[in-house]
């Protein structure tokens, strides 16, 4: 007897079981919601608990109800099961439909994902989320914009508050080096799970980071920058016209320095079962 071959990629299953009709009309007519996206290696995930409480706390400040981790935890396990997988990449959105009176769980399940080599190109644009502490599907300015920077041929939208402050990137989280320490902008985004265990395992090398405000017309000041999510972390190659560490040779060396103990740091937090 011969078992079943896994269900077609991206999977999607809702309160457990695999995805209906009806239930796709949940996401597809009712998007308010919040989710959380992370990358599953070998059944285990860095940050699980911090993914865990981002859940919660979403789910608490939008529907006044709480997120059960270990609910989650089992639901992610079944849709991996189901998938046939052990590595991909999983994302665990919460909703709730009118009418209903508790949290629906999607999970979705699809090939594991990694950051592409190579340093990344930001166009900034004029956009800042509103409620950015919250992660949440369908946000119509970030792929807007997103869109016109790789029309323009860049990898990625720079999303910046009036008086051009940076915030964040469409996608991503965004540091800088300014030779001595990371420097997180300073103003209103969202703290990414893997920039808050960069933050973590920065600290503990005894590389505290720090917060300041970034302007585009301050980014000379800086002698590198890098972007992170839940893919991984890159170096920033340019934003808009300002190029780092372009035809430097001792500046290269130095930035490559410092992705190394950014990646040594993200690879010091450990990896949680599910």
């Amino acid at each position: 007897m011969t078992s079943a071959p896994p269900p077609p990629l991206p999977y999607v299953e809702m309160d457990g079981h695999p995805a209906t009709e009806n239930d796709l009309r949940v996401p597809a007519l009712f998007g308010f919601g919040h989710f959380t996206a992370l990358q599953v290696q070998d059944r285990r995930v860095r940050g699980l608990g911090l993914h865990l409480e981002r859940l919660e706390g979403a789910n608490r400040e939008l529907f006044h109800m709480p997120l059960d981790g270990g609910q989650v935890r089992e639901l992610i396990r079944g849709a991996l099961d189901r998938a046939g997988l052990r590595d991909a990449s999983v994302r665990v959105h919460g909703f709730l439909p009118p009418g209903a009176t508790r949290t629906r769980v999607m999970v979705t399940v699809r090939e594991p994902a990694s950051m592409a080599p190579g340093g990344r190109s930001l166009m900034s644009v004029p956009y800042a989320r509103a409620v950015p502490h919250i992660k949440r599907p369908g946000e119509f300015g970030q792929t807007y914009y997103g869109m016109l920077a790789a029309r323009a041929g860049f990898d990625e939208a720079l999303l910046t508050a009036p008086g051009g402050v940076v915030t964040e990137g469409a996608i991503t989280n965004i540091g800088f080096w300014d030779g001595s320490s990371v420097v997180w902008p300073d103003a209103p985004a969202l703290i990414g799970i893997t920039m808050a265990l960069l933050e973590r395992g920065l600290a503990v090398a005894g590389e505290p980071t720090v917060r300041r405000a970034v302007t585009l017309d301050g980014l000379g000041a800086y002698r590198g920058a890098f972007i992170c999510n839940s893919q991984g972390i890159a170096p920033v190659r340019r934003i808009d016209a300002v190029e780092f560490a372009s035809g430097d040779e001792a500046a290269v060396e130095e930035m490559e320095g410092v992705m190394g103990r950014l990646e040594a740091a993200y690879g010091s937090a450990p990896a949680d079962l599910l």
